[in-house]
């Protein structure tokens, strides 16, 4: 399947980390299947060429400064959301908490407790504000669907990545539980698990890593790093109503590594 065989037009799309990588190709993948969508990030300079690309896609875009550790802030995004899609129109049908940062490699005796706190506290306590004020948009409503950014560290222990591992472990429980707290109001909420991605985040990543970039190659069994593009058809199926079924899940996309 690709982005394009899932239509949302009519419909809107709210992404966090949308600045660049897999955020900013997954809002243009939103943008191009019809749906309007509403950027989240820090980055006001990112945002303003996401922005672009998605209206340039053939969608309407909102750019929101936006940082997911504080609930007002998002709390703020997601209130513009609604007064910019909605209320005559669907304000909210689906929504993508993607916002991440990567941690050196390095033993976990080693890693300094402020590192481990910027980490998990982006990428897993960030969710949490995203879905508690995505979830009151969807149910006035009558449902939407939600897909947390896991990884492939988030079903396997990965050599000097103990911040990241805790951080995306943790994305599956809330995800799993929360599914079941609004599967009978039309709520769907899943995750979606990349593998290694060439994005900016994993060229810093293989930085630090030793053998650098080939290493991370050498550890795909497909012989080549994912594209941003394959982790937004998968994130605009389990969006779709072709996954009208598919809610609790963590979907691994990541060419054999965990296998």
């Amino acid at each position: 399947m690709t982005a394009s065989n899932a239509t949302f037009t009519g419909r809107a799309a709210f992404v966090t980390g949308a600045r660049s990588g897999i955020g900013r190709t997954t809002a243009v993948a939103f943008a191009r299947a019809g749906a309007r969508v509403a950027l989240a990030d820090l980055s006001a300079h990112g945002l303003r060429e996401t922005a672009r690309l998605v209206e340039e896609a053939g969608g309407r875009a909102l750019a929101l400064t936006c940082d997911v550790t504080s609930e007002d802030d998002v709390k703020s995004a997601l209130g513009d959301t609604f007064q910019a899609f909605g209320p005559l129109d669907a304000a909210l049908d689906a929504a993508f908490n993607n916002a991440g940062v990567e941690q050196p490699v390095k033993p976990a005796a080693d890693s300094a407790k402020d590192e481990w706190d910027r980490v998990v506290g982006v990428s897993l306590t960030g969710m949490f504000p995203c879905m508690k004020h995505q979830i009151p948009l969807m149910l006035r409503q009558g449902g939407g669907a939600i897909v947390n950014a896991s990884s492939g560290a988030g079903v396997k222990g990965f050599k000097g990545q103990s911040a990241y591992a805790a951080a995306k472990h943790g994305v599956i429980g809330p995800t799993r539980s929360t599914a079941l707290d609004y599967a009978a109001s039309g709520i769907r909420v899943n995750a979606v698990c990349p593998g290694i991605v060439d994005t900016e985040m994993i060229q810093r990543f293989a930085e630090s890593t030793p053998g650098g970039p080939d290493a991370l190659i050498a550890d795909e069994p497909v012989g080549r790093l994912g594209t941003p593009d394959a982790i937004a058809a998968a994130v605009l199926w389990l969006c779709s109503d072709a996954a009208s079924f598919a809610t609790g899940h963590a979907l691994v996309v990541d060419g054999g590594q965990t296998v």
